[in-house]
């Protein structure tokens, strides 16, 4: 006699754990990644070098404003003008009155422009700004 013998079978699992390591490793990453990134320096800005100059603590909320040589400004990447500038660093200092603001500026820039964006940063009511330099 043959007797059917019914045979539970296991529902399929997913192994989670292994899954779990990758996703957080990834996390991990994209996390420190973002940090770097937001330290923003355009590659084409030579600037000019100071003796006394060093590598400052840089804070997550820092704005960097590039001036290139021809006097063109870059906040993030984009292109804006003076004016956009200032309405911006108006609407920061309103909510964060000692924001900060690097200003980094080509060494064949002209001093009117730099002297055009520090002005604004003023009118704006932000006090706390740095021109940045390099090491010789």
């Amino acid at each position: 006699m043959k007797f059917d013998v019914e045979r539970k079978s296991r529902a399929p699992t997913l192994a989670l754990t292994s899954m779990l390591d990758v996703i957080f490793l990834l996390l991990c990453f994209f996390v420190t990644a973002s940090v770097y990134s937001q330290w923003e320096s355009e590659i084409n800005i030579q600037l000019p070098t100071a003796t006394s100059s060093e590598e400052p603590d840089r804070l997550p909320g820092e704005i960097i404003a590039n001036i290139a040589k021809d006097g063109s400004l870059r906040i993030n990447g984009a292109e804006v003008t003076l004016r956009q500038l200032g309405d911006k660093l108006a609407r920061i200092a309103k909510y964060y009155p000692g924001q900060a603001v690097i200003i980094r500026a080509d060494r064949e820039t002209s001093y009117e422009s730099l002297v055009e964006v520090i002005d604004v940063c003023r009118g704006a009511g932000v006090w706390n700004f740095s021109l940045a330099t390099a090491n010789e």
